[in-house]
């Protein structure tokens, strides 16, 4: 009686050996783009976080300094501005706060732009308006 052992041919395992290495560089280029996309997600909540606070700034000051002081610069702010004093905050990459005025009088339209360099060669921005009003 004759036994055969039967295996794999090489150009089965070759075959094989293709097919695994093609869908692991899909799963490795898969979990490079969602570790990319959450460092761009938490550098767009720092930034958001960043203007909020420039702007309970601008609310916790006098309405009638307000327009005033953003239109001085008062809250135009550096990445090293950002980490001093009385901010001490954690900047991001080449990180910039501008302040504009969008609307004067009463009510006061305020924008705050946030820029950043997300990545080398990607520069990003967020910003946020609101209007402030004074109540008497």
């Amino acid at each position: 009686m004759k036994s055969y052992c039967r295996g794999f041919t090489l150009s089965e395992l070759l075959l094989a050996a293709a097919i695994l290495v093609f869908v692991l560089a899909g799963l490795l280029a898969l979990f490079i783009n969602c570790l990319l996309l959450n460092e761009a997600n938490r550098n767009l909540t720092v930034a958001t976080a960043h203007a909020q606070y420039i702007m309970e700034q601008i609310k916790d000051t006098d309405f009638s300094q307000v327009e005033t002081k953003i239109n001085l610069g008062d809250w135009d702010l550096d990445a090293s501005e950002i980490e001093s004093a009385p901010y001490n905050l954690t900047a991001l990459s080449n990180e910039n706060i501008d302040t504009i005025v969008s609307q004067s009088g009463n009510p006061l339209g305020i924008s705050v732009t946030v820029q950043w360099d997300d990545r080398p060669g990607r520069f990003r921005s967020a910003q946020l308006d609101t209007l402030i009003a004074n109540y008497q």
